[in-house]
């Protein structure tokens, strides 16, 4: 693969498909996909933007999570990642690459649906790193149902406690121990603005996550807190193979999308980079698309 920051087409700069078809359990692992996600691992380079922070990332094993925690690390912070314990594999090398770094790595597993673990795993990360000024809420549940009637009281829960409750509760927990200068980022989707019929709780949930965080930008300003909102469109990770997407549609996912093709994880870090560095000072309460040319409203 040629170097990503070398000028080249975009369009072509990645996986495009038809790809193999590969169904996963939920919640999926990124070793399992084919082709493998470019998370950063060998791509991302960088500059020492965030020299001595302390982040704690929400499904920081694979997809978003770990191509932030790999970018926060190659830039200088100290990183925790919480993630299931079925995702160990995963996290594990993740924690290895935040380690050849030099940084100090915390691996956190457990289940954000459970309010007090949310709070215990601020706190242990909180101890492990000796403080936290970058919180990055992106764990998610995405499961496709074809039809309302199929969206289950079950799953509405599951959805709604982790990628809403689970938000409220490690934010929560988290900004009274902020300081001024701190960054909070959540992630979104292009879902929140152009649902699909088949992801009806997603969708909703990726909404309510706008509008908490543009009212949360609003309260920690006060404090000297930034919130900002990250919104991709469909990025390769392994939440699509896992019952994200039907598996027909994992075959020509990203197809539609202007590109041809779906987004890389590591094409997400240069703005999860930027909105918990110093250089986005005057930047709060923003939602940042990147959809691949389908835009937010």
């Amino acid at each position: 693969m040629t170097d990503r920051l070398t000028m080249q087409d975009p369009r072509t700069q990645y996986p495009q498909p038809p790809f193999p078809r590969q169904p996963q359990p939920v919640p999926g692992l990124a070793a399992e996909m084919d082709p493998k996600p470019d998370h950063g691992e060998t791509s991302y380079v960088g500059a020492g933007k965030l020299k001595g922070r302390k982040a704690l990332i929400t499904g920081g094993d694979s997809g978003v999570g770990r191509a932030a925690a790999i970018a926060y690390a190659r830039e200088g912070a100290d990183v925790a990642i919480s993630y299931l314990a079925t995702e160990q594999s995963d996290a594990d090398e993740v924690v290895k690459l935040i380690e050849a770094e030099g940084r100090t790595a915390v691996a956190l597993p457990g289940d954000i649906t459970d309010e007090s673990w949310c709070r215990e795993l601020v706190s242990q990360a909180r101890a492990a790193l000796g403080g936290l000024d970058i919180l990055v809420i992106n764990a998610g549940r995405q499961q496709n149902r074809e039809d309302i009637s199929k969206v289950t009281s079950d799953d509405f829960d599951k959805t709604m406690k982790t990628n809403l409750y689970a938000m409220h509760w490690i934010t929560q927990a988290a900004v009274p121990h902020l300081p001024a200068g701190a960054s909070v980022i959540t992630t979104a989707s292009i879902q929140a603005y152009e649902p699909s019929a088949i992801l009806l709780d997603y969708a909703t949930t990726k909404a309510g996550i706008v509008a908490y965080t543009k009212a949360l930008a609003k309260q920690l300003l006060d404090k000297g807190i930034r919130a900002n909102v990250v919104a991709p469109g469909p990025f390769w990770t392994a939440l699509q193979a896992s019952g994200g997407q039907p598996p027909e549609a994992v075959e020509k996912f990203g197809s539609e999308s202007q590109y041809g093709r779906p987004g890389q994880p590591v094409e997400l870090s240069a703005v999860y980079v930027l909105l918990a560095s110093q250089e986005a000072s005057f930047i709060n309460g923003e939602v940042y698309g990147v959809t691949g040319g389908a835009g937010v409203a």
